[in-house]
């Protein structure tokens, strides 16, 4: 298996499950959800539940966007779900969203964050929405989103040993 593979989709397209199987040999896995709390949300709940009852009961689990610490330590593979909630994370902690302007901060941390995954010692697979392929968003937040998210994705593929799409359930090798 390549060390750094993404794995790349639309939503619901089976992109955890391609990841979850390239891991499936490893018995110690850390997966790594980025989506955080969202508690009271009945359907996020469900999603985290099938998420959980799908994965093995050795592997472990940790919920952070602080990504580049554990790329930079050696451990266990890292399964990272997803990118687009690290990045939509990020730029809600940086406040982003009040003035868009302050993009460079973010461009900053995927800047980071594409650096720890090259030098990364560890098997790292990572799941990301590919969202650039719809129409242009009406406003400047949802656009720059878009725009960061196609950097970050192009950030790491070409950072990548291997990037995948995933459509329908079915994963192709992109090259």
């Amino acid at each position: 298996m390549p060390d750094r593979t993404l794995i790349l989709g639309g939503a619901r397209s089976g992109k955890s499950v391609a990841a979850e199987r390239l891991l499936a040999d490893f018995p110690d896995v850390l997966y790594v959800a980025t989506g955080g709390d969202d508690s009271g949300s009945d359907e996020w709940a469900a999603r985290v539940a099938k998420h959980q009852a799908r994965r093995p009961a050795t592997w472990g689990l940790i919920e952070t966007v602080d990504l580049v610490p554990l790329l930079a330590s050696p451990g266990p593979p890292l399964l990272i779900d997803c990118l687009t909630l690290w990045l939509s994370r990020t730029m809600d902690a940086l406040q982003i969203w009040s003035d868009l302007s302050r993009a460079d901060v973010v461009e900053n941390q995927i800047a980071a964050l594409g650096a720890a995954w090259s030098a990364t010692t560890r098997h790292v697979v990572a799941v990301s929405n590919d969202i650039g392929a719809g129409v242009v968003p009406a406003d400047p937040g949802t656009r720059l989103f878009r725009d960061l998210m196609g950097r970050l994705n192009t950030t790491i593929s070409l950072a990548s040993d291997q990037a995948l799409y995933t459509i329908a359930g079915r994963t192709l090798p992109l090259t």
